[in-house]
């Protein structure tokens, strides 16, 4: 067990949070929570939030009565408070099932209360202990990122530049793997924070790369389904490969982050049977109401995907309008999925700054730090995938006018 984090132990650096604590990372975010009020409600305008626009409770349940599933709105209403199952229940994982190819079924799944719950439990049954070696990415989320080293496990991570559109260099991962001792490559398709996306031709070569050395992949895929052009897709790692593991979360496609569902499937019997017996030990037992929703979320998926899809669309030009407009204080890598892009100010501020700055106004972005603990590629996220992105990129407008000539005549970037 992890003891809480001594005060006197944390040090800001770089605008990142670092700590020791019996080994164990801090959360990079946690200094963003604190600069844009979180626990107190929030700022203004959000461009932080990665998920899709969310649905309230009562348009659910509505879009289950207008397609006349009034069995289960009435499952819902009245359903038994007793305990569900040990790694969610088996409707819940026959839904879910359903997303994948035909040789994916309910008993390749296992149900969390989060998909953020899966990634500890996953790299403890792995690597945990020093029992192994893992291989990530950075930039990125931090569970994703850290979280082998989180529990004990050898740990190498590849930086990931924008100068080739923040690609896994496949070489860079097979001089990482150490034989015998690594177990697995942890990646974030699509990628968070910048929104872009691997080809199937070089997930056919991570696979084969995977499988000549007998790893397994996890693939943290909860922006997956929310591409911008559907034939940009690539297959579930489930699918792709027999020792493929995906986690996924309601809450970024479908919109559902109060559902707090989300799910790891996987061919890998064995190493899903290892998981559920670790899980016994954090969060074993979902919420029967949160996945009763999860069902009602999935029995309308195409639905929530294709408004939340035409949000983000009709968004994300408004933000290609504001990055023309400012081409010579911003640049990214425009995004191809999800609803976040990563954006580098070219002005006389770190990301850190600029995000002090614009939460002083009312406005929230995610710095660098939120994504790496070393600041190597000073982007930082924004958020669109909601109906009220517009009000908040006007805010950012506002904000850069203010302030585009007196940047312009400062030198460039800390």
């Amino acid at each position: 067990q992890v003891e809480p984090v001594p005060t006197d132990l944390m040090t800001w650096d770089n605008a990142s949070v670092t700590a020791t604590a019996q080994g164990a990372p801090i959360p990079w975010s946690k200094k963003h929570k604190q600069v844009t009020k979180a626990s107190s409600g929030g700022l203004q305008f959000s461009l932080s939030n990665s998920f899709a626009q969310p649905l309230t409770s009562s348009e659910l349940l509505q879009l289950a009565k207008d397609r006349g599933d009034t069995d289960l709105v009435d499952l819902y209403h009245n359903h038994s408070l007793e305990y569900t199952p040990n790694g969610g229940s088996s409707d819940l994982r026959e839904e879910i099932a359903n997303l994948y190819g035909p040789s994916i079924t309910s008993a390749n799944v296992l149900v969390f209360p989060g998909a953020q719950v899966v990634l500890p439990t996953l790299a403890r049954v792995l690597v945990g202990g020093g029992t192994g070696h893992a291989i990530s990415f950075s930039p990125g989320y931090q569970s994703v990122v850290q979280a082998p080293a989180h529990v004990g496990g050898s740990l190498t991570t590849i930086p990931l530049n924008p100068t080739n559109g923040w690609q896994i260099d496949l070489d860079e991962v097979e001089k990482a793997i150490r034989p015998g001792e690594t177990r697995y490559i942890a990646i974030n398709e699509p990628y968070n924070p910048a929104g872009t996306l691997m080809t199937s031709e070089t997930q056919a070569r991570l696979v084969s790369l995977a499988k000549k050395h007998k790893l397994h992949i996890l693939c943290d895929e909860v922006y997956r389904l929310l591409e911008h052009d559907p034939s940009d897709r690539v297959e579930a790692m489930a699918d792709a490969y027999e020792n493929g593991i995906s986690i996924v979360t309601l809450s970024k496609p479908w919109g559902a982050c109060g559902v707090t569902i989300g799910w790891v499937a996987t061919h890998d019997l064995d190493l899903l049977e290892a998981i559920s017996d670790c899980q016994y030990f954090g969060c074993a037992c979902p919420s029967r109401a949160s996945e009763i929703q999860a069902m009602l979320v999935l029995r309308s998926s195409d639905w929530i995907l294709d408004r939340n899809i035409r949000i983000i669309r009709k968004n994300k030009e408004i933000l290609k309008r504001f990055m023309a407009k400012y081409a010579n204080l911003f640049t990214w890598i425009p995004p191809r999925a999800g609803a976040i892009a990563a954006i580098r100010f070219l002005g006389p501020l770190s990301s850190a700054e600029l995000g002090t700055e614009l939460a002083k106004e009312g406005i929230g972005i995610k710095p660098a730090y939120c994504f790496a603990d070393t600041i190597v590629e000073d982007y930082f996220r924004v958020g669109f995938g909601e109906e009220k992105t517009p009000a908040a990129l006007e805010a950012l407008e506002v904000f850069v006018e203010k302030r585009k000539d007196s940047w312009r005549n400062k030198t460039g970037p800390k």
